[in-house]
C-alpha cells in the first residue's frame, strides 16, 4: 500500500503552516517543522542555516497577522522515496511572486515529516 499521497500531503500541510503568521512568529512551533540538518537559500540569495531562520524568521514577512501574507498556489508533490517528498509552488507576498522548491524528510518509521531543504527563486514581474 503506498504512502504516496499522505505523505505528500503531509509535507503541504507542513508547508502552509509554515506560512502561517501564528508559526512563523514562533520559534518553537517552526522547530516542530524543520529538520536540524535545515538550509535554504531565499530569494534573496542568501542561505540559511537552521539556527538563523528559527532566529529570524519571527522578524521576516508574513510573521505578523497585520502584514502581508503568503499566498501559495499551484502545489505539486512527489514521493521520491519512503521518507522523502520534493515539493514545487509558487508564492506571491506583497505582489512579489517566487517560484518554491522543498525536500521534506521523515527521520524514523514514526517521525513527522520536516522540511530539510528549501529554495526560492523570484519570479521577474510579467513573466508566465
Amino acid at each position: 500500500m503506498s504512502q504516496e499521497p499522505d505523505d505528500v500531503r503531509e509535507a503541504i500541510a507542513g508547508e502552509l503552516r509554515l506560512m502561517d503568521p501564528c508559526v512563523r512568529s514562533s520559534r518553537s512551533l517552526t522547530r516542530e517543522l524543520l529538520d536540524p540538518q535545515f538550509t535554504e537559500v531565499g530569494a534573496s540569495g542568501r542561505r540559511w542555516t537552521y539556527e538563523e531562520v528559527l532566529a529570524a524568521l519571527p522578524e521576516m514577512d508574513g510573521a505578523t497577522e497585520d502584514g502581508p501574507r503568503y499566498e501559495p498556489s499551484g502545489f505539486t508533490g512527489v514521493l521520491l522515496a519512503p521518507g522523502l517528498v520534493h515539493l514545487t509552488y509558487e508564492t506571491t507576498l506583497d505582489g512579489n511572486r517566487a517560484r518554491r522548491s522543498s525536500l521534506w524528510r521523515r527521520r524514523g518509521t514514526a517521525g513527522t515529516l520536516r522540511m530539510y531543504y528549501h529554495q526560492a527563486t523570484p519570479v521577474p514581474p510579467g513573466s508566465v
